[in-house]
């Protein structure tokens, strides 16, 4: 077998070299605080811009050499800890048949939305995964080979309930009304739809291990437009069952994956570490203190710099990153932003802030 044929081939990768990451994730001890980002292969990159110029965004997510390419390239400038595959969560909504584009100025865009509960019968209930998304397998198993064990590869895919909110809105929504509407006069159907999403992405995950992620993020991003109640109704239950489901099929493969949960609802804290996740990440708004109290030890946390903080000067972002590792301290925690790298911030910064993380979280270890 030529070497060009076995980079396709979910076997053979190179040794990890730095597992930090996935220590941190568990609780165990490391050298240093790992670091990542939430879009670190984005549009902040002249790189990323060069290499997606005049290309539709989804054919993008349907070339692994492509979206190896971009999972790469922070890479090549940034000594972080871990990778994330370069993908899109709506390709989910996508492998059950519904249109979503990319449109220039607008974002995800669905031509087509659910409006009434009768629309679910449009929708693919069984997925073949591996026919459907299949190219973001064979990107995983690419870029596994092609990261030759530098650091972890992520795999991901969003939460039901913020694939829903995306299907009914047709995109992006300030309020969510027209998803939530669907909470309150459709709650049977929301639960069917839940449901659906649910068992597709089980499959999705687990599709993902067996290609080559190392670890698994579920991004619940708009788990905040929910309140307390709607959250335990139909967001927790959903989360839960992903965790649960994709835990017990990787136990009987004798494979143990750390999983990550992403989300924006404070007031579940306590719920979500109880929840089969290793790993619960945190936006910006919540004091580090308060949520390791709150999560009582047992998760790990990943988060939860303010994005916009990365316009500062970098003295400043040092500042910033030594204020936060105190409040998180340097076991069982992953530093992160809150949210994506935004397009217009300085590469020099993103750089500044992941050295921040490993020069003070290195002399915050050594002093204890």
């Amino acid at each position: 077998m030529s070497k060009q044929e076995n980079l396709i081939l979910p076997k053979d990768f190179p040794q990890l070299k730095n597992d930090t990451f996935l220590r941190a994730a568990r609780g165990e001890e490391t050298e240093h605080v790992p670091v990542w980002c939430m879009r670190q292969a984005g549009r902040y990159l002249p790189e990323f811009r060069e290499s997606r110029a005049g290309k539709d965004f989804f054919e993008t997510c349907q070339s692994p050499e492509a979206c190896c390419e971009l999972t790469l390239q922070p890479l090549r400038r940034f000594p972080f800890d871990a990778a994330i595959i370069f993908s899109d969560i709506l390709v989910v909504p996508q492998a059950m048949g519904m249109d979503v584009q990319m449109v220039a100025g607008k974002g995800p865009t669905f031509p087509e939305p659910l409006k009434e509960p009768e629309d679910l019968q449009r929708l693919q209930v069984k997925v073949d995964t591996d026919k459907e998304l299949g190219y973001v397998f064979r990107a995983i198993t690419l870029t596994r080979h092609k990261i030759e064990g530098k650091v972890p590869l992520i795999g991901f895919s969003g939460a039901p309930w913020t694939l829903m909110s995306y299907m009914i809105e047709g995109g992006g929504s300030n309020t969510h009304s027209k998803a939530k509407r669907w909470l309150y006069q459709h709650p049977e159907a929301s639960h069917m739809l839940l449901k659906m999403l649910t068992d597709v992405i089980v499959e999705y995950l687990l599709g993902q291990v067996a290609a080559g992620a190392q670890a698994l993020q579920v991004f619940e991003s708009h788990a905040g437009i929910l309140g307390p109640a709607e959250f335990k109704d139909f967001s927790l239950p959903y989360l839960r069952d992903i965790a649960r489901r994709v835990k017990d099929k990787l136990k009987e493969a004798g494979q143990d994956v750390p999983m990550f949960c992403n989300k924006d609802a404070h007031y579940a804290l306590e719920e979500l570490s109880q929840s089969n996740y290793e790993v619960v990440g945190l936006d910006w708004t919540i004091d580090p203190l308060s949520a390791r109290e709150r999560t009582g030890g047992k998760v790990s946390l990943q988060g939860n710099m303010d994005p916009c903080a990365l316009y500062a000067p970098k003295e400043r972002i040092s500042d910033i990153v030594k204020k936060m590792l105190e409040g998180f301290g340097t076991r069982g925690y992953i530093a992160n932003l809150g949210h994506g790298v935004y397009p217009d911030m300085e590469p020099e910064n993103i750089g500044a802030f992941v050295e921040a993380v490993h020069q003070h979280s290195k002399q915050m270890i050594k002093q204890i």
